[in-house]
């Protein structure tokens, strides 16, 4: 999947809520981590690599 074929394939955190409040989207490509900001689709978003990926997991979840 290239960036261009992300663009459907992006997915929400189960903890946001459709009020309009802090969203963070993710959708994965061949390459990368494709991370956005739902609330404003006019900025770029940002590219990680799968292992920088799975390091923020870990970090974020505490392990």
């Amino acid at each position: 999947m290239s960036v261009e074929d992300a663009q459907g394939a992006w997915v929400g955190s189960s903890r946001s809520s459709n009020e309009g409040g802090a969203c963070v989207e993710v959708a994965t490509t061949d390459r990368a981590v494709l991370v956005r900001d739902s609330k404003d689709l006019t900025r770029p978003h940002l590219a990680v690599g799968p292992s920088g990926w799975a390091d923020f997991v870990r970090y974020a979840a505490g392990s």
